[in-house]
């Protein structure tokens, strides 16, 4: 296998060059140069296979000879070992929970993938890498995760300041080792800015490694079609797929599925009121925007990193983008109003991303009421308990993986937005004088 650089298509790596790169010195996305087709015996026995099993069959297309078949059986094994639930919410609607992992998001699934590949890589080469990350919530949490401890990489983790849940900061600034915490006075768009910039333009000297662990890398975004073949092997082929999308990286993974032969029927990108590319479905025009802050906080972007390479699945062909995939977006009042409504109907607590995708699912089913879905809840409701208690009028329970966080001592840097900033943090702790 190998992968192609958005900007350049004449610029192409293998797997192992594509995910230490992160992105490419012009600061295009790799995407690979086919998406492998699974043959119809491996569909059959979906029903039956673990995630894991799923994992290395699907990641070994992608990975091909950079990672021997008993590492990757290795990798998979410890990246995928917490649960994935289906759940029927009624008879036309199931859920998809992927909160089950150590930081109760779904961010789990593509960090431990990564981290697996990045320590797998880091222990051949003697070189320290440093896993530049923006997040607008839960990745950094994933990631810090998943990286804690990982000998021969630091990972350094921007979020915007005062636009996280207060548990998801913590996830991010209590950890120590080799995890450090930027505060960046800006949006997740600077911060996302920030770690491009610099990884296109920074001269390490050869000192250090820089690479990101944003779904801007490749080994971040394939583990996302896993659940995808674990989902539809459960719940049954023809689903339309509703999924809330912030930098679209989880919608282009369940995009890469289907076109790999998963039978899905249609796609719903549902948003918050960063809704470029709902309006984009509908006019045809890319507008990227200022991000604006809501309840559904890791939704919070106004130019999605990966949105070429979800259009580029599809030659950039409008016609074939607009049949594949709907688009939806609500407000926070919407938001908080399906989580109580849902919650009377149903028992079922969602968080605001969930509702998101809830309700862009129920939009879709009320315009085609011959059809049933699934949609994805991306993160527990307990990481967002001030906004989701209250509209319950209940407790929400906090996973036992994140009871400890609210006590941890926060450590962050605080730092004003530009890729500058970053690059001068980063000569001064990694300078060899």
């Amino acid at each position: 296998m190998r992968y192609y650089n958005l900007k350049d298509p004449r610029a192409k790596v293998g797997f192992r060059d594509a995910v230490m790169r992160g992105i490419s010195s012009d600061t295009g996305l790799f995407m690979p140069e086919t998406i492998p087709v699974m043959e119809p015996q491996f569909f059959e026995r979906l029903p039956e296979l673990s995630l894991a099993e799923i994992a290395v069959e699907v990641g070994t297309r992608y990975v091909g000879n950079d990672i021997p078949p008993e590492e990757m059986e290795r990798i998979c094994a410890g990246a995928f070992d917490f649960p994935v639930i289906m759940r029927e919410i009624d008879g036309r609607k199931q859920v998809l929970e992927l909160f089950h992992g150590p930081t109760a998001a779904f961010k789990d699934f593509g960090a431990r993938f990564l981290a697996g590949c990045f320590s797998y890589f880091a222990s051949h080469d003697g070189m320290r890498t440093v896993v530049l990350v923006a997040t607008s919530g839960d990745t950094g949490g994933a990631i810090a995760s998943s990286f804690l401890g990982v000998e021969g990489v630091d990972v350094i983790i921007l979020y915007p300041s005062g636009k996280v849940s207060v548990l998801q900061e913590n996830q991010m600034t209590t950890l120590g080792q080799n995890i450090t915490a930027i505060e960046v006075e800006g949006t997740f768009d600077d911060c996302q800015a920030m770690v491009k910039g610099t990884l296109t333009t920074m001269d390490t000297g050869n000192r250090i490694r820089l690479t990101s662990a944003n779904s801007i890398n490749i080994a971040r975004l394939i583990p996302q079609s896993f659940y995808y073949y674990y989902a539809v092997g459960r719940a049954g082929g023809g689903k339309v797929i509703s999924v809330p999308s912030g930098n679209f990286g989880n919608i282009t993974a369940a995009a890469m599925a289907w076109q790999s032969g998963l039978d899905i029927d249609h796609l719903v990108a549902a948003t918050n009121i960063n809704k470029v590319v709902p309006e984009y479905l509908s006019s045809g025009v890319f507008t990227p925007a200022s991000s604006l802050q809501t309840i559904a906080s890791a939704m919070d972007v106004g130019n999605p990193g990966n949105f070429p390479r979800l259009t580029r699945l599809y030659d950039d062909d409008f016609r074939r983008i607009t049949s594949a995939i709907s688009g939806y977006w609500f407000n926070d009042g919407q938001i908080r109003e399906h989580i109580r409504a849902e919650f009377e109907r149903t028992g079922y607590i969602l968080d605001p991303h969930g509702a998101v995708a809830s309700l862009g699912l129920d939009g879709y089913l009320e315009e085609h009421p011959e059809k049933s879905g699934i949609f994805v809840e991306t993160a527990h409701p307990g990481k967002f308990a001030g906004t989701v208690e209250p509209l319950i009028e209940t407790d929400v329970e906090i996973p036992e993986s994140l009871r400890g966080f609210p006590e941890g001592q926060k450590e962050s840097v605080i730092m004003k937005s530009g890729s500058d900033q970053l690059a001068d943090f980063l000569s001064h702790r990694y300078s060899t004088g």
